[in-house]
This record gives structure tokens, C-alpha cells and sequence, in this order.
């Protein structure tokens, strides 16, 4: 995702904007210099050879907006490089799956100029170094962390929107991370443990069974922390996701087929560790979460 984030933003119909993209894949890093950064997919197809690389944020040099697109555990990192290069003008912009993003990054900033971004329906993978695909392009939500609609926030919208992607801003920027960590929380942790996409996973009854325990246990979480869901029916709400993309299959899995950690602490992991804090049993994500945990020790 950050390299689709990369690619749109530098070429932006308002002219394109300088972006440094910083990553630890050093034969990314070295493609995209070399070569420029290929995007393909839902967007078309392009290669941006305007956009300068790096493994080391410091050479980008204070910059007025910071995306962090990162796995879950590359959050903490991330922060740390950017804290230490930002301007107190700067603009954070996360956007992961799962829960605590903010949080991670709190420990490295304060929050003030933080956002958060949810990135809905594109299904994006890397073909090889320097070369992104996505399947589908449909919406960058983005909210202020603590809340509300100020004018930053529809700059920054309209920025993403100048690049070419539906985003828009929303008051409540948690009620919709909430809602699509409904979505992650029953395909991603069931889907790694059977291996299988969203389409076997619903057709398969005993499955089915266990992915909605998990959305069941997840959304009594979120109503214990009084998350104003857009529907009653939770279970509706994720058949109707798994729905629209039987053939897909969430990058939990796809890190397992590579033999790489996943984002299972942010995803199940976490829906056990918020039961644990708030005294709400969650035995269907806990059997998940330690079976994905199991299966990474091997890695």
C-alpha cells in the first residue's frame, strides 16, 4: 500500500508532490532508483521515476506530511525515525490494519498532529522490487486521531484526492477503524489457520462457525468501549464484506506463505488482550491468535 501511496501521490494531477519513500528492502529501495516505481492495476499502469528512495528517513529531511503505511510491528520504528527528523508543523498519517497505531505512535510524539487513515478495498501486493499491483481501489477514509473536522483534515483529503484516490474525511475516524477491524478479525486469523480465501472460508459451515465467533467477540469489545457502530447487525455487516471478495485472501496469509511474521498482535491478538483488560471473554480469538502464533515460531 505505501508504494500505491507513493506512486499516486507523486504523480498528483496538481502537479505531483516530492516524495521520499523510505523502506528496509534494499532491492525495493535500489528498483525504484534505478528504475522508478511501477503501480499497476485498478489505477492503470504507471512507473514514477520522480520519487527518491531510502532506508534512512533522516535523508529525506523534514517533511510536511509523513504517511506510515507499515505493518503493525513496524509502526514503533517508524515513529522513532519520524520524530526525529519532523517539524513541529508536521502532519502523521497512519494507516494499518488492526487496532493501536496511534497508540505506538504516542510513545514517540505527542498526538496533536496525528491522523489516522483507513484504507478500504484495494488488495494490494508486491509483484517484486520496484513493482506494486492492486486489485480494486476504493476508498482512504482519514480522521483526526482524537476526533472532529478541522480544516487540515480537508486539506489533507483533498490532497489524496488531487492523486486520484476516493478518500474522504470523517468526524469519527474510529467507529471506522472499528468497523473494518470487524472485517479483519474474522477473515484474516481464520483464513491463516485454514489456509483458505474469504470464499472458503464462508462455504465451509464449521469455519464460518469459528470466523464469526471471532466478529461476535470483537464487536462486544467495541461496544464495551462505546465505538457508535453504523449498523446493529454485526454479522450481516461481515458476510456482506466476505461477499464482495470470495477470491481474496487477507496478507496474513499471504505473509504466512512466505514464511514472515504477521499482524496477528494487532488483528485476534489484540481482541484477547482488550478481553483480558476489560473482563470480556474472547476464547475464539484466543485459540486463533495462539495457533497464528504457533505457526510464525517455525518461520
Amino acid at each position: 500500500m505505501g508504494s500505491i501511496y507513493a506512486a499516486l501521490m507523486a504523480s498528483s494531477e496538481n502537479g505531483g508532490n516530492e516524495v521520499w519513500a523510505v523502506d528496509q528492502w534494499q532491492d525495493h529501495v535500489d528498483a525504484i532508483n534505478t528504475h522508478g516505481l511501477r503501480v499497476e492495476g485498478a489505477s492503470g499502469d504507471r512507473t514514477v521515476k520522480t520519487i527518491q528512495a531510502t532506508t534512512n528517513a533522516a535523508d529525506a529531511g523534514p517533511c510536511d506530511l509523513y504517511i506510515i503505511a507499515t505493518k503493525a510491528d513496524g509502526v514503533r520504528a517508524a515513529a522513532e525515525a519520524v520524530s526525529q527528523t519532523m517539524r513541529p508543523d508536521s502532519l502523521v498519517l497512519t494507516i494499518q490494519n488492526g487496532l493501536g497505531a496511534g497508540e505506538r505512535i504516542a510513545e514517540f510524539m505527542p498526538t496533536e498532529n496525528v491522523l489516522l487513515g483507513v484504507a478500504a478495498g484495494f488488495g494490494a501486493s508486491m509483484r517484486g522490487p520496484g513493482h506494486a499491483h492492486h486489485n480494486d481501489m476504493n476508498l482512504i477514509r482519514l480522521g483526526e486521531m482524537n476526533g472532529g473536522m478541522t480544516d487540515r483534515l480537508q486539506m489533507l483529503t483533498q490532497l489524496w484526492q488531487d492523486a486520484g484516490f476516493n478518500a474522504k474525511a470523517f468526524a469519527d475516524i474510529n467507529q471506522l477503524i472499528w468497523e473494518k477491524y470487524l472485517c479483519n478479525i474474522t477473515t484474516a486469523g481464520p483464513c491463516t489457520v485454514f489456509d483458505c480465501t474469504l470464499g472458503e472460508l464462508q462455504a465451509n459451515p464449521m469455519w464460518w462457525k469459528i470466523a464469526l465467533g471471532c466478529a461476535t467477540e470483537a464487536f462486544e469489545l467495541g461496544k464495551a468501549q462505546k465505538i457508535n457502530f453504523s449498523f446493529d447487525d454485526h454479522i450481516e455487516y461481515v458476510t456482506n464484506f466476505v461477499d464482495r471478495m470470495p477470491n481474496a485472501r487477507p496478507s496474513m496469509l499471504l505473509d504466512h506463505h512466505a514464511k514472515r511474521r504477521s499482524e496477528i498482535g494487532a488483528i485476534n491478538g489484540m481482541a484477547s488482550e482488550l478481553g483480558e483488560r476489560l473482563g470480556i471473554p474472547t476464547p475464539y480469538n484466543d485459540v486463533v491468535s495462539a495457533i497464528v502464533r504457533r505457526a510464525e515460531e517455525k518461520f
